[in-house]
């Protein structure tokens, strides 16, 4: 069985951090998303893995390497643009032969694996499995369609009104019969090669599609509010160490990770909470759920439920929380200018001002 890495996209909604960085090597807990997906793979015993890369993919292929790191094997697969999911499927046809596969998307998170998942398909070998879990907004997403006996009878890509609240995970289960389907369908509105339309085509078709609803944790990282519920999620696993140095000034409670080279002196932090390689914290205050890359400096702040990626500093702010600050960015106080009000009011105003 082989894998298919989808690290193609453009991430517009976790711009601007995706301006400059794919939205898959975005950190969560100090790791890349990328990588929780290769680990996972490896985990179910799958070693060759093609990754579909795209605009991004120098820097996928300069992180992943080939993928000896995970205990895989790796493969580039070259898009050309974003067409659809079923598009990767038809241009990794070379890759994945006649091998069963499981489609993985690059920045989706599934919270204990796919071990489980992947045994099942081999042993029962459908001609597709696809798993669901219930969203409040099915409008953002694949959504399915079941029959009374729990059979898949329908599928839709982000419908305007949805038959059910089961979205589509980013974790697909294939035989060989996917290839005659991405064959065979059409680009969808939105000029795409839709997954689903491949998956309706099997149900039409009559082969074998069947779902596993899932009900433990999962989230597509594609905005910033889940990047950070995910950052939170992994935090709460986090195995606390101290590699780096603390001062007696200091009080760390909880569990927090102080990478090898980090510095901490006169401040609190409490966890779970990471502080990469070389940063250094100073007089400074880093509440739970906080990720704090290599060689930041959080100095005179406070930082709260947020992600820091490499390089940054966050000096003399009073308080930051609920953020997504990208790579080498400097956050610093505004000037203290005076304030005044400047009013033309017209005869017989009321006017209200909060001093």
């Amino acid at each position: 069985m082989k894998a298919l890495v989808l690290s193609g996209g453009a991430g517009t909604r976790l711009r601007p951090i995706t301006h400059t960085s794919a939205k898959q090597l975005v950190p969560v807990a100090n790791k890349p998303v990328l990588f929780y997906g290769l680990e996972a793979i490896a985990d179910a015993g799958i070693t060759e893995v093609g990754i579909v890369v795209g605009d991004t993919a120098d820097e996928i292929r300069e992180a992943v390497g080939d993928g000896s790191r995970f205990g895989v094997e790796v493969t580039y697969i070259p898009q050309e643009a974003p067409l659809g999911l079923a598009h990767a499927v038809l241009i990794a046809r070379d890759f994945l032969g006649d091998d069963d596969f499981v489609m993985y998307l690059g920045d989706n998170f599934v919270v204990g694996g796919i071990t489980a998942l992947v045994e099942e398909f081999r042993a029962e070998r459908p001609d597709a499995r696809i798993l669901l879990t219930k969203v409040p907004d099915p409008t953002a997403f694949g959504v399915a369609e079941l029959g009374a006996d729990g059979q898949v009878v329908g599928l839709e890509e982000k419908p305007e009104r949805p038959k059910s609240d089961l979205a589509l995970v980013g974790v697909y289960l294939f035989t060989p019969a996917v290839h005659e389907a991405v064959r065979s369908i059409a680009p969808s509105r939105r000029g795409e090669l839709e997954i689903t339309h491949a998956l309706q085509w099997l149900i039409d078709a009559e082969r074998d599609v069947r779902s596993t609803t899932i009900s433990g944790y999962w989230k597509d990282t594609g905005n910033v509010t889940d990047m950070l519920e995910v950052n939170r999620s992994v935090l709460e696993t986090l195995e606390p160490g101290r590699a780096g140095t603390v001062d007696a000034a200091s009080e760390i409670i909880g569990r927090v990770r102080i990478e090898e080279g980090a510095r901490v002196s006169g401040s609190r932090i409490v966890g779970p909470a990471v502080i990469g390689a070389g940063t250094v914290v100073d007089n400074a205050y880093i509440g739970p759920f906080t990720s704090v890359s290599e060689g930041c400096r959080i100095e005179d702040s406070e930082i709260e439920y947020s992600i820091v990626l490499r390089g940054s500093s966050v000096t003399g702010v009073r308080r930051v929380e609920a953020s997504l600050i990208g790579r080498d960015v400097e956050v610093t106080p505004a000037p203290r200018n005076p304030k005044a009000h400047r009013l033309v009011l017209g005869d017989h105003s009321k006017v209200q001002i909060s001093s």
